[in-house]
């Protein structure tokens, strides 16, 4: 399976953003993690995730944002934070018609950046 056709199979840009759409509106109905958003651009936070879940998927995307640590490291977040957000992630995945097979390689990059991301 390559990289490339991930991002295809899912629908390119159109399904991305739809996934984090919804994502975000997941995340941002969570008072568990939504306060991390409070003080967030959320159209420019959007619009970064997007691209990070495209480049995640293969798509055809420059991924520019900072290293995973620095851009995390002032929200002092919890694995039980990563976890939520994780399963907010999975969860629309699964909404938008993402093949389990798919969701699994893109929640596995994900998982990949936990250490990173909770300063680990």
């Amino acid at each position: 399976m390559s990289a490339q056709s991930l991002y295809a199979r899912i629908g390119g840009r159109e399904a991305v953003e739809a996934v984090v759409s919804d994502f975000y509106d997941r995340v941002l109905a969570d008072d568990s993690v939504a306060h991390y958003f409070d003080d967030i651009d959320m159209v420019e936070q959007r619009a970064h995730q997007v691209k990070f879940i495209s480049a995640v998927a293969g798509g055809p995307v420059e991924y520019d944002g900072a290293d995973m640590r620095a851009a995390h490291d002032h929200l002092d977040l919890s694995g039980e934070d990563f976890d939520a957000i994780a399963e907010h992630l999975a969860a629309a995945l699964d909404e938008n018609g993402v093949a389990p097979e798919d969701a699994d390689a893109i929640l596995d990059e994900v998982a990949a950046l936990r250490a990173p991301i909770l300063g680990q």
